[in-house]
């Protein structure tokens, strides 16, 4: 049975970090499902939203497999939910309360019905480019939300401490605002690309062979930062943690490289371009990770007393 120990931490706190992880890895398979249904051209299997067809809230046997792959991926979007509203009520049973880590989880609760609506949204406007690639976009942000969620499971609610001189947490901040640009581009040329989601999708208009030069540049641009920054954390002598964190982003970034460059001298296959999908997630996450080992919060327990407290002490 959960309790408190005697350093005022719930017990319980074990569950609530799995549920959090659950939330994050679900996130990531949601994006994987989603491309499936792409790749597949089951983009309008179940051509109308929030119901399957204009009678139906599931697919019917008429729909045939594109109908199943697209529903499937709508229920997943459920058992999604159940995880993130088990993260919500383990939240608010903590003991102590923790503020930030409730607000945390009901920001990526809300993910969820937000990522839903803007996938109908893609469904209702038969698959726009523009639209699919907000829909991506999205659970990126998902994403995020439920990465720190998890993050500040696993620590305390004390103030937020630097690990490393101030430039290279600005390095930091930078480097994930280069990748969140190289997402936005990828999902330019994604939208211009062969792999609509449907033989009657649209196309973004963008010529694939220049929007793809951009978002290699801007990969090339993330990738010298994340090797700075490696060096830098070295230099510093930075904790082992967000020295591993840097090294792991550049792995990420160079696997990711090989599978873009290899799906585009290949002619786009499909499971190369869902391997990238995939490869995409880890990325983002990487540099969140790099992001948030710039610094560390340390639990109130270990601060020195106010004089206030003091006081009361002495009164006591």
């Amino acid at each position: 049975m959960a309790g408190v120990s005697r350093f005022g931490e719930f017990s319980g706190k074990p569950t609530l970090s799995r549920l959090a992880l659950a939330s994050v890895v679900g996130n990531v398979l949601i994006v994987g499902t989603g491309g499936a249904v792409r790749l597949t051209k089951s983009g309008l299997g179940c051509p109308t939203w929030p119901r399957c067809t204009d009678e139906s809230y599931v697919t019917t046997a008429e729909m045939g497999l594109h109908g199943m792959i697209e529903f499937g991926n709508r229920l997943l979007t459920f058992v999604l939910a159940a995880v993130v509203i088990a993260g919500v009520i383990a939240a608010w049973q903590q003991r102590p309360a923790r503020r930030g880590l409730r607000l945390l989880s009901v920001g990526a609760a809300f993910g969820i019905p937000a990522q839903a609506v803007i996938g109908g949204i893609t469904v209702l406007t038969d698959l726009n480019p523009w639209v699919v690639g907000l829909h991506f976009l999205a659970s990126m942000a998902v994403i995020a939300a439920a990465y720190a969620f998890w993050r500040r499971t696993l620590g305390s609610d004390g103030p937020a401490q630097p690990t490393v001189p101030t430039p290279l947490r600005t390095l930091a901040r930078l480097t994930a605002v280069v990748t969140a640009a190289v997402l936005v581009v990828g999902t330019w040329v994604t939208g211009s690309g062969p792999h609509s989601g449907d033989s009657g999708a649209a196309r973004n208009g963008l010529d694939p062979e220049s929007i793809s030069q951009v978002h290699a540049d801007t990969v090339f641009l993330l990738l010298g930062l994340s090797v700075a920054i490696w060096f830098a954390f070295r230099a510093v002598s930075a904790p082992p943690a967000a020295i591993r964190a840097a090294g792991l982003l550049i792995l990420a970034e160079l696997g990711q490289g090989v599978i873009g460059f290899v799906q585009y001298l290949t002619g786009l296959p499909v499971a190369l371009v869902g391997a990238h999908m995939l490869g995409s997630c880890l990325v983002w996450l990487a540099a969140l990770a790099v992001l948030w080992s710039t610094r560390e919060r340390t639990a109130a327990a270990t601060l020195p007393p106010t004089p206030t407290d003091t006081r009361q002490l002495e009164r006591v």
